[in-house]
């Protein structure tokens, strides 16, 4: 037993090290000049990455989307005033003829970036949805944002280490609440939404963020948080690490009752310095959600092999060639999932996985609901669907 305590001991401190050396390497690169020559080198690389995106993955039409960059101040946080950015897509509404109706009201998706994220990430999923007819709102959140990346190497650890404290926690939570305040308050705005439809998605810390905001429940002073928003009613989660320090992920996530969709893949392990997930956790995520609801309507999309960053606007990690694949077919999987629960229709939902089988290796629909549970889960050759009756829960 000791020696398994001390090799585990070892394996640990040197992964420690490892993700600690890689990423102070990994900032070297933005340090060799400060302040705003920075944030120029990063633009740069940013429009060469919006780019090559386009190319790999294709994106809509201009003119079936808007694209608007949003900024406000909450001035009611208890820490003080907080600035919110976001960029809004809008699908392009259509005006009254004699041939056609007016443009009605449209479901919004609300997104919460990775940490180091921004509101200009995961285009490929803000464009697609707006261009099909669901807005997409990417909040920013100053206090886990791209700024991580700049300023001295050697202190980006605790830079990292502090934006993944609780307050910050909370704080993103804060954040979305605001941003969907007021985009639903806004005169420009509110008659093109539909407050009755909205979700909440994020990946990576947005994935714990959206939980959040869907009713996962954790501590902090020894008081159970509740930060759940009455408004979501749906939510997409890729790859969702653990709630780090909050013990069994069922009595954080048991009580998610709104319908979620759960993306991730075999190779989704997350290396932060002083954080490792493996990517077994992000199963254990959704096996725990809505696990304390008497009815639960969720589903599972686990990709092979892949990469945790995979699912942001980065090319090349995950596979060379699987990455563009996983974005398309992700972009099709949450708007599939959306119009379902938006538009009661499942006809893509029903047809995703039979039409992405190759790049699946496991699909699972669970729904306890009126005393049935369906599952599907991908063998090496294919995806095999199994229906069986549960007791209602």
């Amino acid at each position: 037993m000791k020696t398994k305590m001390l090799k585990k001991l070892l394996r640990d401190s040197w992964l420690r090290r490892k993700l600690t050396f890689a990423a102070v390497g990994a900032a070297l690169i933005l340090a060799g000049c400060a302040g705003s020559t920075q944030s120029q080198l990063w633009e740069s690389r940013s429009s060469n990455r919006v780019q090559a995106l386009a190319a790999a993955v294709g994106m809509p039409d201009a003119g079936t989307f808007e694209a608007r960059d949003l900024q406000w101040t909450d001035t009611l946080r208890p820490d003080g005033p907080r600035e919110v950015l976001a960029r809004f897509y809008l699908p392009v509404p259509v005006k009254s003829s004699e041939k056609a109706p007016a443009s009605q009201p449209v479901p919004l998706m609300v997104f919460s970036h990775g940490i180091g994220g921004s509101r200009e990430g995961y285009t490929y999923i803000g464009k697609h949805l707006a261009a099909n007819g669901i807005a997409a709102l990417h909040v920013q959140h100053v206090g886990s944002d791209r700024s991580l990346w700049f300023g001295n190497p050697l202190q980006m650890v605790n830079r990292l280490q502090e934006a993944a404290k609780g307050t910050e926690a909370i704080a993103r939570t804060q954040d979305v609440r605001f941003a969907l305040t007021q985009v639903l308050a806004s005169t420009e705005f509110k008659s093109r939404l539909d407050a009755t439809r909205i979700a909440a998605a994020g990946h990576s810390y947005g994935a714990n963020t959206t939980l959040l905001l869907a009713g996962a429940r954790v501590q902090r002073d020894a008081q159970v948080l509740d930060l759940a928003d009455s408004r979501i009613g749906a939510a997409v989660i890729i790859s969702a690490p653990p709630f780090y320090g909050q013990g069994d992920p069922q009595a954080i996530v048991g009580g998610v009752a709104v319908p979620s969709l759960h993306i991730t893949a075999q190779g989704d392990e997350i290396n932060i310095p002083g954080y490792y997930s493996a990517a077994k956790d992000r199963v254990a995520v959704f096996d725990a959600t809505g696990s304390a609801q008497s009815s639960v309507n969720k589903t599972l999309a686990v990709f092979r092999d892949g990469s945790h960053s995979m699912f942001t606007d980065r090319l090349g990690t995950g596979g060379e060639a699987l990455n563009p694949q996983v974005k398309k077919v992700t972009r099709d999987l949450i708007l599939a999932f959306l119009r379902k629960e938006f538009f009661s229709d499942d006809r893509a939902m029903t047809e995703w996985p039979q039409q992405h089988q190759t790049v699946l290796s496991r699909f699972e629909q669970s729904q306890h609901k009126q005393g049935r549970k369906v599952l599907a889960e991908s063998s090496r050759k294919a995806i095999e669907f199994v229906a069986f009756s549960t007791p209602h829960q």
